[in-house]
């Protein structure tokens, strides 16, 4: 009775802070709520999932309007841990949380030009 008054809960809170269209869904297999949000355009804007008591968890990622990747984050139980990775333009930069605290970044710049072959 208690998680179905914390999924509730969670789920009111996310309706009444959210302005991007959203999908839920509760994986029972592993006891999280799995969410989708999306652009105004349709296009997905964040995935990941959530405890049921409302704690980020797993591999969440960010894209923008048009698709584009724009960070791949981690979280274990509403903190942020390993590597998270952030896309701007040629630039990656990779951020290593350790206690929910940055413990390392590096970045690159891609400066060449790779040909595909069919």
């Amino acid at each position: 009775m208690k998680k179905c008054i914390f999924f509730i809960a969670f789920l009111i809170t996310a309706v009444s802070f959210a302005q991007q269209e959203r999908e839920l869904k509760l994986n029972k297999d592993t006891n999280l709520i799995e969410v989708t949000y999306y652009h105004d355009n349709g296009a997905i804007s964040q995935t990941g999932t959530y405890t049921l008591d409302g704690k980020l968890q797993g591999k969440w990622l960010s894209f923008d309007a048009e698709g584009n990747k724009l960070v791949s984050a981690n979280y274990d139980n509403g903190k942020k841990v390993g590597k998270w990775f952030y896309w701007s333009g040629k630039i990656l930069k990779e951020v290593d949380y350790s206690n929910n605290a940055i413990s390392s970044v590096s970045e690159w710049t891609n400066k060449s030009t790779i040909a595909l072959r069919d």
